[in-house]
């Protein structure tokens, strides 16, 4: 996950560079529908992703139509690499919304800890990334926002999804989320795009919207909502590295700094060692809460089976 989601923004930069942000949004989504629903209906998988429409809108809202297009439009003007370092703050509200379904382990001082560890190194490098005045505020609030909805979406999967087809989840959303931003893009659209952005869109669609989003419905249902957010603190290190040497960002000296309290960060929330089965499973339990409808027996891992 911290590669497939470490590269979308050096794709979303280049897209657009062209496109409109509603034609990115419109373009990544109905491509990889395009891609999965097929695949999706010879599995029987949209059947039971229909039965949830409502959850499965909810999951699209939140994790694809609302941060997409803020990522979009946040990306023309701040470099690839700041974007993917303030989605790095993904686990720190990942970590209070587990604490707000009563996952009490978030309490613990060494995963409490790790997080704002990473968090710090995370402002540490944003602080030094903005520094010539030229980093947007609006721009940065949206990326923020992007975080918060992130750390919200895994819970919505462990919840009202958690008994759904992945593949039905995500070809469904992906459709709906592509249906509704499709008009947007033809009227934002102007002139014809670059061939590099288009290559830059089909890549968005394909690596990292088709093939990502089932990788992260499999990490979710191996690691649990909680800690599935846990590679935000990663993929940092790909987009920077990508947004240096693609896309000739500069290299600070808080970049040099931040990258090793940003991993030693995750490392620490992920609980800095292996933990037992039995533990890991009672607090893979007490992330997710029943909801109404669902059958409370049914456990995290067994998303999708």
């Amino acid at each position: 996950m911290s590669l497939l989601w470490g590269v979308p923004y050096l794709f979303i930069k280049e897209a657009v560079d062209s496109f409109a942000p509603a034609a990115v949004v419109a373009g990544r989504t109905l491509g990889g529908a395009a891609l999965l629903l097929p695949l999706a209906v010879h599995r029987g998988a949209l059947r039971p992703a229909l039965a949830r429409w409502r959850w499965v809108l909810a999951f699209g809202a939140i994790e694809m139509a609302g941060p997409f297009m803020l990522l979009s439009h946040a990306e023309q003007t701040l470099p690839s690499g700041l974007t993917g370092l303030l989605v790095a703050t993904v686990p720190l509200f990942s970590a209070l919304v587990g604490l707000a379904r009563g996952d009490r382990g978030v309490l613990r001082a060494a995963r409490m800890g790790g997080l704002l560890i990473g968090f710090a190194g995370v402002a540490l490098i944003v602080w030094s990334s903005g520094g010539d005045g030229r980093v947007d505020a609006v721009s940065i609030a949206e990326v923020l926002l992007v975080a918060v909805l992130y750390a919200i979406a895994p819970f919505i999967v462990a919840g009202g999804l958690r008994d759904v087809p992945p593949l039905g989840s995500i070809s469904l959303s992906l459709a709906a989320v592509g249906v509704v931003y499709l008009p947007i893009a033809l009227i934002t659209q102007q002139g014809a795009p670059t061939t590099r952005s288009i290559a830059a869109l089909v890549a968005l669609a394909v690596i990292c919207t088709a093939i990502a989003f089932v990788v992260f419905f499999a990490l979710i249902a191996e690691a649990g909502p909680s800690r599935a957010t846990l590679f935000t603190y990663v993929n940092p290190v790909v987009a920077l590295g990508l947004g240096i040497v693609v896309l000739d960002e500069p290299m600070t000296a808080g970049l040099l700094l931040g990258f090793p309290v940003i991993l030693a960060g995750c490392w620490l929330a992920a609980g800095g060692r292996r933990q037992p089965a039995v533990e890991a499973a009672v607090e893979a339990e007490a992330a997710v809460v029943p909801v109404e409808g669902s059958d409370p027996d049914v456990e995290v891992g067994r998303v999708g089976t």
